[in-house]
């Protein structure tokens, strides 16, 4: 079935659709996704949805993806399970090792394959770098892939790191050994670059799922699609009390 872009409370998703580019609903909700490959599927009233571009994309526009079950009978599950109070916004899959550069990594396209995007935030004890990079026509699979390329540029070889990312394809083809069918040349530039850094680590962290440092990671990377402009910026603490100092590049 195909897909469409869509726009759900002022942000871009995902919509299942028909061969004319209309809206499928069943039982008055569509599925969505934010990211098509992120590996979660949800769903949304289809009065809340309206079509930004009714051109059909493929299937294969998004991945396989589990259902994520709706927040509120989540909240009321619980509830009724034992009265423990709701748990907070998922968090990241597997915790950074003690002194681990920490990286969360994003990449954004509008249209797939359109003008794309990537977000980077690397937080290395008081510093923090930010990226946010304009990539042309590509797609969503390489705006990610590329995001933690640009993540690997900024440390030094030598230091652990831990990368967030909520793109599963991307962890896929580069920690777990999945034959990659497209992208082929930029899969193997970051299998390279990762096997020259034994102390690094990609683990997974749900995407739009209120990850502070992965929300921004996407906002970065939405902000180079809709400018189609690169920044990057440099922040420094100086310590409590001494406010931090911001250096553009």
């Amino acid at each position: 079935m195909p897909w469409v872009r869509a726009i759900l409370r002022g942000q871009k998703i995902y919509a299942r659709a028909d061969a004319t580019g209309a809206l499928v609903a069943e039982s008055g909700r569509v599925e969505i996704r934010y990211k098509p490959n992120d590996g979660r599927r949800y769903q949304a009233r289809a009065d809340n949805l309206e079509v930004a571009d009714p051109t059909p994309l493929p299937e294969e526009t998004c991945g396989p993806a589990d259902a994520v079950a709706d927040a509120k009978a989540a909240k009321a599950g619980g509830a009724r399970a034992g009265g423990a109070k709701a748990a907070g916004p998922a968090g990241p899959s597997a915790a950074a090792p003690p002194g681990a550069v920490i990286v969360y990594a994003d990449g954004a396209c509008s249209g797939n394959p359109g003008p794309a995007g990537l977000g980077v935030v690397v937080i290395d004890g008081p510093r923090r770098v930010e990226i946010s990079e304009y990539l042309g026509q590509g797609t969503n699979n390489i705006a990610e892939l590329t995001a933690v390329l640009r993540a690997l540029g900024e440390i030094d070889a030598a230091r652990p790191v831990m990368i967030y990312t909520d793109s599963q394809y991307t962890i896929g083809v580069v920690q777990k050994g999945w034959k990659a069918k497209a992208n082929q040349a930029l899969v193997a530039e970051l299998r390279a670059a990762l096997s020259g850094r034994p102390a690094t680590r990609l683990a997974y962290v749900p995407g739009h799922a209120g990850v502070l440092l992965n929300e921004r990671a996407d906002a970065l990377a939405r902000e180079a699609v809709e400018n189609r402009k690169t920044r990057r910026q440099v922040y420094e603490s100086k310590g409590p009390g001494s406010g931090e100092q911001t250096t553009p590049a």
